[in-house]
């Protein structure tokens, strides 16, 4: 029995002569295809532009979400960075949306464990703290994006698009 995610991380799960095996390993996403209404082809986005957003004020989180998931992406949000980080272990995703400052997990501890399991994943922080982010000692992912409160939502999508696009 195999259990394939179509992501960058694939889960093989099988029985040999000893017993059940499990192997974790990662795969690229390429050519993802679905049809159409009218028989063209295209890249399925909503496979490969999977977004986990942290963000522990409620009306923020709502409004990204809508507007991201109105630009085509698939959202997970969560209102702390613990819970955010449990999802990460689960299942794959691409780009990291989170604040800075945050109940139980910060957003840089989450980025930092993110990218651990994870080295693929991009990393967006999205905060009103932006120099917190930029401290070389906050060990937050040297790649990551900085957007800094208050942005424009058309402004936030198009550099979400961007650093995927990066990719």
């Amino acid at each position: 029995m195999v259990n394939l995610r179509l992501s960058r991380r694939a889960v093989y799960k099988g029985e040999t002569s000893r017993g059940l095996k499990t192997f974790t390993g990662y795969l690229p996403v390429s050519g993802l295809m679905r049809p159409r209404l009218r028989g063209q082809m295209m890249i399925d986005q909503a496979l490969t532009r999977r977004i986990l957003l942290a963000e522990d004020d409620n009306d923020m989180r709502k409004f990204l979400v809508r507007a991201l998931e109105q630009a085509g992406f698939q959202v997970a949000s969560f209102d702390n960075g613990l819970s955010a980080y449990n999802r990460l272990r689960e299942e794959p995703f691409e780009l990291l949306l989170t604040d800075i400052v945050m109940p139980e997990m910060d957003g840089i501890e989450l980025a930092r464990r993110a990218t651990e399991l994870d080295p693929d994943i991009k990393v967006m922080f999205i905060t009103g703290f932006a120099a917190v982010a930029l401290n070389p000692d906050s060990e937050a992912p040297k790649d990551a994006k900085i957007l800094s409160k208050p942005f424009h939502l058309k402004d936030l999508v198009h550099e979400v698009e961007k650093l995927l696009e990066a990719a």
